[in-house]
């Protein structure tokens, strides 16, 4: 067992719990993960082309966590803010320990690439050609690629007194050009900015006759660089360095704004231009320009990343058709409960059925719509859109309902962040169909996964609801695993009615019989659950608490955490990504384990186990242990009743995961990972894998 931390030796347990130290910087927590998903690009165990893709990905990570956490950090600097985290660690701190991990974490990135990735790939005949291995006999394609496609829509600026350093574009590609000579006008230019028009692919594939037929790309940044002075004629480009600015992408809106879809247009323009918080450039660049960019950008010398290859690295997608080089293809099930039947309607009046996605088949969720859509029976249909493309079926199906004269109510999260432009186009595309089309609540963002349908049978109303944990999104739910109920019970369908009422309308709080959301009662009940359970420990009952969210960071439940820990209860939380508690602290979180599954799918379950002397309370919820899902969202968590179906999720959701010794990571006292990996003796075990087979079954239900 570790030991509680030298920084806090002199303090007793409870003095620990409730000072800074018993907190993790959500900040530092949330970088760690985004290295545990750089760690599977070096994973041999992952075929190589998806841990290219990993690779990639944590590029993309990274790029966000500078434009939404970092920039916050910044932003709080810049106004001389008092940071407020329970951690209490100054900004200016939190700053330093991101800068040094991620300048570490970026160099791995790029020796991961140029020394293990791309010399596996040329293996297989696949090769990236960038500026430093161009051959000779790919000169001539190359300048004919530059002078049709490139040139013409390149636009050289030149650094003078009546060419001001233009604004550049978050992350766009630019290069900075070291000139020698004049000018046409006679004017003696030293450098220029060159940006890489958007328009054009990164990586173009270069034909066959210079490859023997295999699959060889070069990147446009190359063939820029290699004909760099044919941008300015008459002059000697002396030095040609690739590089991008990062800048705070995070959106504000007033709180009394008359309309919100139009007072986000206007917000989505200005986040190209935010304030700069990161600088990447060429390994090569010499010092004097370095220094020249970050005046530019009024940037310090810790926030500029030198890095050895292209800049944005997510640029490098590109569709390989090497099926040995890509995990085995999975083909999603349809449940047994809905396998043989047409009529889902029938099938929910008998019995509710879970999905478990990407394992189980998203288009139960669809053919429900579907079926709707086109039942003469059914009058209403409401439904929460948080991210979901204006070409994804289930808003045509929305749409198609509409139209079809059905009562189609689209509440719609117009700030899902980096999806605010799409959803716009949703809200624009269903209210021409002739739904109803609301935005949730100013200062609240709508993040329940709900989706009512009304239909006269018999004479009566009855209710069909759909609730999740992940976003209706059919791409999502291939790639993220998430858990939807379908249910005719009448009292859950009545507390989904309830909640809809609350978004589209106006009136007093209503009380629920089933469901605990946010920001009303959600927090308060998972405090009492988890006292409930200490409870329980005190008594010398037996007392579990299973968790399982993305991330854990509200200071409260982490404070009733440690107070059920130091009462006896057995705690596993199993965290994709941000851990703000401390665990397996002599003490206080002895009995704590925290474990993080990084693997082929994005762990994107929300599930809350209470072992309750032995009633086993389970719960599946839209939200994460965090303070801006129970105080500044609208959330959903639903109990799981059925008992076949709740002994599903406890065995194959929770305990799996648990058991986990390939793919997991666990979390020690002094906040560091660590891969987890089979005893001697002990058989690999990995969760999703074991979801896979168990899908594959004959007698799969």
């Amino acid at each position: 067992m570790t030991q509680i931390m030298p920084a806090s030796k002199n303090l007793s347990p409870v003095e620990f719990q409730h000072s800074s130290s018993s907190y993790i910087n959500r900040e530092i927590s949330l970088l760690a993960f985004h290295k545990r998903v750089l760690a599977q690009a070096k994973d041999k165990n992952h075929p190589l082309l998806e841990r290219l893709n990993f690779l990639i990905i944590f590029s993309r990570n990274l790029d966000e966590f500078f434009e939404i956490r970092v920039s916050g950090l910044m932003k709080q600097i810049d106004f001389k803010t008092i940071t407020t985290a329970p951690d209490g660690i100054p900004n200016e701190v939190i700053i330093e320990q991101i800068s040094e991990s991620a300048h570490l974490a970026i160099q791995e990135q790029y020796d991961t690439l140029n020394h293990i990735l791309l010399p596996e790939l040329e293996n297989y005949g696949i090769k990236f050609i960038q500026y430093h291995n161009i051959l000779e006999k790919h000169l001539d394609w190359i300048k004919h690629y530059f002078f049709k496609q490139v040139q013409p829509v390149v636009t050289p600026i030149s650094l003078d007194p009546a060419h001001p350093f233009p604004r550049l574009v978050n992350k766009s590609l630019n290069f900075i050009v070291s000139l020698e000579g004049k000018d046409a006008f006679g004017r003696q230019i030293e450098l220029a900015i060159v940006p890489a028009p958007r328009s054009l692919p990164r990586v173009v594939r270069l034909p066959d006759e210079l490859t023997d037929g295999e699959e060889h790309y070069i990147l446009l940044s190359a063939i820029i660089q290699q004909h760099i002075s044919d941008l300015f004629p008459g002059m000697i480009a002396t030095g040609c360095y690739q590089f991008r600015v990062t800048r705070n992408a995070d959106l504000t809106l007033a709180e009394d704004v008359d309309d919100l879809a139009v007072a986000l247009k206007d917000e989505l323009s200005s986040r190209r231009f935010g304030r700069a918080v990161r600088l990447e450039i060429a390994n090569n660049c010499p010092n004097s320009i370095n220094d020249y960019l970050l005046e530019q950008f009024d940037l310090d010398p810790q926030h500029l990343y030198q890095v050895n290859g292209p800049v944005n690295l997510t640029r490098l997608i590109t569709n390989f058709d090497i099926p040995e080089l890509r995990f085995k293809p999975y083909q999603a099930v349809i449940p047994k409960a809905l396998r043989n039947s047409n009529k889902i309607f029938e099938t929910l009046t008998k019995q509710d059925v879970l999905l478990h996605h990407p394992f189980d088949s998203f288009k139960p969720v669809i053919n429900l719509l579907r079926e709707a859509a086109q039942d003469p029976n059914v009058l209403a249909i409401k439904q929460t859109l948080y991210r979901s493309g204006p070409n994804s079926e289930i808003v045509q199906v929305l749409a198609e309902a509409a139209r079809n004269g059905k009562e189609v109510t689209a509440v719609i999260e117009l700030r899902a962040r980096f999806d605010e432009e799409s959803n716009i186009t949703v809200a624009n595309l269903l209210q021409e169909a002739g739904a109803v089309v609301v935005y949730g609540i100013v200062g609240y963002k709508t993040h329940a996964k709900m989706i009512l349908i009304v239909r006269r049978e018999a004479g009566k109303l009855k209710r069909y609801v759909h609730l999740g944990t992940g976003n209706y999104h059919a791409g999502n739910a291939r790639m993220y695993t998430d858990y939807g109920l379908l249910t005719t019970h009448e009292a859950i369908c009545e507390d989904v009615h309830k909640i809809f009422q609350e978004l589209t309308g106006m009136g007093k709080l209503l009380k629920l019989k089933k469901l605990f959301h946010a920001p009303f009662t959600l927090h308060a009940q998972l405090l009492h659950l988890i006292e409930q359970e200490t409870a329980h420990a005190k008594a010398g009952k037996k007392a579990r608490i299973i968790v399982k969210v993305n991330a854990l960071t509200e200071p409260k439940l982490i404070s009733a955490l440690y107070t059920a820990s130091q009462a006896g209860v057995k705690i596993d939380l199993i965290i994709r990504s941000i851990c703000c508690l401390r665990p397996q602290i002599q003490g206080l979180s002895e009995n704590i384990r925290v474990r993080s599954i990084v693997g082929r799918y994005l762990e994107h379950t929300r599930v809350y186990y209470f072992h309750n002397d032995g009633q086993e309370d389970l719960y599946c919820a839209s939200a994460d242990w965090m303070g801006r899902n129970l105080f500044s969202r609208v959330e959903t968590c639903f109990p799981i009743e059925d008992k076949k179906l709740k002994k599903q999720i406890i065995d194959y959701g929770l305990l799996s995961y648990l058991k986990d010794n390939v793919r997991a990571w666990e979390l020690d006292a002094n906040d560091q990972w660590h891969a987890v990996s089979p005893k001697d003796g002990e058989e690999a075990h990995i969760a999703q894998q074991v979801l896979m087979q168990q899908r594959t079954l004959p007698t799969t239900a």
